[in-house]
């Protein structure tokens, strides 16, 4: 038995939506051979510095009447050590992550840029509660500065209580205030507590 196997990345995608890019079935059903795909090779390993995984290139040969594919590995693997370049890969539309077509708007890239957030949020399970947005600080930066609205000022002056991560990290916690990161620099947005709804904060 070979000691590695191909991630089925469907069920992560489908729970990491705006974090883990997984191309559509129509961008896949685009793909033909001599293109290339990447998939996820899981392995086991008894070397502790090892990933759970590693991401490499398959070149396609086959298109199987299935919807399955054939082709061949594309790729030197780093761990894996009973698979090597141009070693036959059956997969199926379900293992491709990525593919040589263009999908720039996508959900993972369209909210890539990075904001701050409270651990109240990414770790507590916390809705957003109150979200602003100030110059930002470099290109990564989208300049939004997101809080579940309950935080003191001692817990915000403690920089292990905040978190730099992108939008998409924060949407897949709680996406509700999606439609406002459109708005400008300056904007500001508080939940009301009995409706559940955001409204524009003035005074922010």
């Amino acid at each position: 038995m070979p000691s590695w196997h191909l991630e089925d990345a469907d069920p992560i995608a489908a729970a990491n939506p705006y974090t883990f890019y997984k191309p559509s079935r129509e961008l896949i059903s685009r793909v033909r051979p001599g293109e290339v795909v990447k998939l996820v090779f899981c392995f086991e390993s008894d070397d502790p510095e090892a990933p759970r995984a590693e991401r490499m290139w398959v070149l396609v040969d086959e298109l199987l009447p299935d919807g399955s594919f054939r082709g061949r590995l594309n790729n030197e693997p780093r761990y894996i050590r009973d698979l090597k370049l141009d070693d036959p890969v059956s997969f199926q539309p379900c293992h491709v992550i990525n593919t040589e077509h263009d999908d720039n708007d996508n959900l993972v890239e369209r909210y890539i840029k990075r904001c701050f957030v409270t651990k109240r949020i990414l770790d507590d399970g916390q809705q957003v509660g109150y979200l602003y947005r100030e110059e930002p600080d470099e290109e990564n930066d989208s300049g939004w500065r997101i809080t579940a609205n309950d935080e003191s000022d001692e817990y915000m002056s403690e920089s292990k209580n905040l978190a730099y991560v992108s939008l998409g990290a924060v949407l897949c916690k709680d996406d509700s205030f999606r439609e406002l990161l459109e708005a400008p620099s300056g904007s500001a947005f508080i939940r009301n507590a009995r409706s559940g709804e955001f409204e524009a904060d003035d005074d922010g």
